[in-house]
């Protein structure tokens, strides 16, 4: 199914994302301040571009960030890479936003303000990419039919503020191998009497028959 997605960087990460995902029919407009970063796009790319600040109210929208169903923020700098998600998140309620993170450092922090992300500085086009076309949450691994999965807890959209392990496994069919709070001061394998709090951290595995349906619990 084709997408509107919106790459924010041109540089050699962005630009080879950008060519994967119109390869693969997604409607693709990739963001730079520099004009001639869009040479590397290649003469097999079909999307548009527009010279711009990835983090401008005014260049996203002509980007199409109205109606986009993906950001992905790939320049070199952390910093504006945050500001791309939270405009994109915040501003525009864009359901799938996805940073790129050079600093490991800063991963925690990704983490609680519900940011999906790649980190590191090989295969980040192919992690991105992979990203885009299964959904939000951070897949770890694929086994058969089933999922590892890592992402941030949202329970206040589902109007709670905790739930037992034990209920949400039951609920959807899944495992959760381990969990940490948001705060960083637990990190456990659940017991029997486990109780998760909104924006803790966990690994979950799910089949992939169920990851629509536990979407929701998906901190965004």
């Amino acid at each position: 199914m084709s997408s509107n997605i919106i790459v924010v960087g041109c540089g050699r990460v962005g630009s080879q994302l950008a060519s994967m995902l119109s390869e693969n029919k997604h409607n693709v407009c990739v963001i730079d301040k520099d004009p001639a970063s869009f040479s590397s796009l290649g003469r097999f790319f079909n999307g548009s571009v527009v010279q711009g600040v990835g983090f401008d109210e005014d260049t996203l929208i002509r980007a199409g960030v109205e109606t986009a169903d993906c950001v992905c923020a790939v320049t070199q700098r952390d910093n504006a890479n945050l500001m791309v998600a939270e405009v994109a998140k915040r501003l525009f309620h864009v359901p799938h936003v996805i940073c790129r993170l050079y600093n490991p450092s800063h991963e925690r922090a990704y983490e609680q303000l519900g940011l999906d992300y790649v980190c590191g500085t090989t295969l980040v086009a192919e992690d991105m990419f992979v990203k885009v076309s299964s959904g939000r949450g951070s897949r770890i691994g694929t086994f058969g039919d089933f999922e590892i999965m890592k992402f941030s807890i949202d329970l206040r959209s589902n109007n709670l503020e905790t739930v037992p392990v034990s209920q949400l496994e039951k609920a959807h069919d899944i495992k959760i191998v381990a969990f940490s709070r948001a705060d960083g001061r637990l990190s456990s394998v659940p017991s029997s009497k486990s109780v998760l709090h909104h924006g803790d951290s966990v690994l979950v595995c799910v089949r992939h028959s169920e990851i629509s349906h536990f979407d929701r619990w998906i901190q965004a």
